[in-house]
């Protein structure tokens, strides 16, 4: 038998496969159909002190290699989530809470929410790209510190981050460096790469109405920029900060490929809207079955294995 179990800041994952929030997690129904599925974890959608409608639809649009998304962070809020939280442990599996907000002070408020509510890891989200006005914390390396500190001060909880894509190598580098000063317990990356355009040439537009039709890129097509993310950063810190692969993963293959760059277990997004919950069972299958055809014995045994060449 394949294990396919993970490790991430000292919580035990049945398999190292989950949702990426915002994929199907917004709702008490969507959460426990997580629960009930093949997925190795619920992960919560950013939440936000207030309830969000988020942006005006249509604002998902699926195409040939990926999605682009402009959702504006639609979600129940604090309150909401806290008092789910609890009774999304008897699915038997850890729940990640994802905390975002608006300004600083929002993370902060959300913290001492979550604090309470006692999931089992926090993930903040410093990369929402689809927020009109609003600028993505992960690109400013000082207020991201400054805020990560704050939030280590208030939560008792194991929390990580969620990033935005890094296209330089001086960006791995300063993060990685912030990263390490606050002792964050695990890294998800990579959110959406944002501001792309998506043109429907019949109609002569766009294919999402928010910002004008700018987006987040999604899907296939971000795959080789997320394994770069996640490479880069392992090659920095190794297994000192397990990663969470996130972009582009559709297949048993492209979670393989996760792993080998560095992580210890992925998210996904466009399958997951696409397919619904039982991609979680077509994804553990397929990565079996690799695993067992290479002599890797579980999936930890290949994390980080990537080659160079010579």
């Amino acid at each position: 038998m394949t294990d396919l179990s993970t490790v991430i800041a000292g919580v035990t994952f049945p398999n190292g496969l989950m949702n990426a929030s915002g994929a199907l997690c917004v709702t008490q129904e969507e959460l426990e159909a997580l629960g009930a599925s093949e997925a190795g974890a619920i992960v919560t959608k950013s939440m936000t002190p207030q309830a969000r409608q988020g942006n005006p639809e249509p604002r998902y649009f699926s195409f040939t290699g990926g999605s682009i998304n402009s959702m504006g962070l639609p979600n129940l809020g604090y309150p909401v989530y806290a008092k789910l939280i609890p009774s999304l442990r008897r699915f038997s599996k850890p729940v990640i809470a994802s905390l975002a907000g608006l300004q600083p002070d929002d993370f902060l408020e959300g913290a001492r929410a979550l604090n309470e509510a006692r999931p089992d890891l926090v993930e903040v989200n410093l990369s929402c790209p689809n927020i009109p006005g609003k600028p993505q914390i992960g690109y400013d390396f000082e207020e991201s510190e400054r805020l990560l500190e704050k939030l280590g001060d208030i939560l008792t909880i194991p929390f990580g981050v969620k990033l935005p894509p890094y296209f330089d190598p001086i960006h791995h580098q300063k993060i990685a460096q912030v990263l390490q000063r606050v002792n964050i317990a695990f890294v998800t990356m990579i959110n959406s790469v944002g501001n792309g355009l998506v043109v429907d040439p019949e109609r002569e537009r766009v294919v999402i109405k928010p910002k004008g039709g700018f987006g987040g890129l999604g899907g296939r097509i971000i795959k080789p920029v997320a394994l770069a993310n996640v490479r880069a950063l392992w090659n920095i810190w190794g297994d000192r900060i397990p990663i969470i692969g996130t972009g582009g993963v559709e297949n048993g293959v492209d979670v393989f490929e996760h792993i080998l760059c560095g992580a210890s277990a992925v998210q996904v997004g466009t399958v997951l809207v696409e397919e619904g919950c039982r991609v979680f069972a077509r994804l553990a299958r397929e990565l079996a079955e690799i695993l067992i055809r290479k002599g890797y014995g579980s999936l930890m045994a290949c994390r980080g294995k990537l080659q160079e060449m010579s």
